[in-house]
């Protein structure tokens, strides 16, 4: 169980990677090019957050490949959260739903609101300080109970399931931007 925590860091890597989680200010490294600064990706700085933004509320648009791309480092994003908080043994692919199955439906942009995604982030969190806790503390407390009992309590494992089935639920509200419901405070 421990050497979980050493085995997840190259899948890690790499979902930093994606999702721009390495250095400061998007995700990038610092170069310099005639005495300027400019700031490199290292990849694609994770889901189109602000692109997206932009194009429903100016144009009323969500390009399809910018859904697929999000949902894609979502399903992934998910593999690895569910493998560190001990809810799955597969390690974590990059590209196969493994025991993960995350289902995002592409919105229809015409039925969401134009103007609502430039605040969504900011309503989405109380759930977000909710949610950091919850998991954190009950997988520390299940990480314990596995190693001395040997198996992971059935209540605390639909409590963490629960936990991100909830923050899915935010992310597609406040940064996915498929839906306008506002996700209740619940595990189901």
């Amino acid at each position: 169980m421990f050497f979980r925590l050493l085995a997840v860091i190259p899948i890690f890597i790499i979902l930093m990677t994606l999702t721009g989680g390495f250095g400061g200010g998007g995700g990038g490294e610092e170069m310099r090019r005639d005495g300027g600064e400019l700031r490199g990706m290292a990849a694609t700085g994770g889901l189109v957050v602000v692109p997206t933004i932009l194009m429903i509320v100016a144009r009323r648009k969500y390009p399809r490949w910018w859904f697929e791309w999000n949902r894609e480092v979502s399903r992934f994003s998910t593999r690895v959260t569910a493998y560190v908080a001990l809810l799955s043994d597969e390690y974590p692919s990059t590209d196969a739903e493994q025991a993960v199955h995350l289902e995002i439906d592409e919105p229809n942009v015409e039925q969401l609101n134009q103007w609502l995604p430039l605040v969504k982030w900011f309503l989405a969190i109380p759930h977000y300080l909710a949610l950091a806790l919850a998991a954190i503390v009950v997988t520390v407390i299940a990480w314990f109970a596995i190693l001395v009992t040997g198996r992971y309590s059935r209540g605390m494992f639909e409590f963490v399931v629960g936990v991100l089935r909830w923050g899915q639920r935010v992310s597609g509200y406040a940064f996915l931007l498929v839906t306008d419901r506002y996700p209740p405070f619940s595990l189901h």
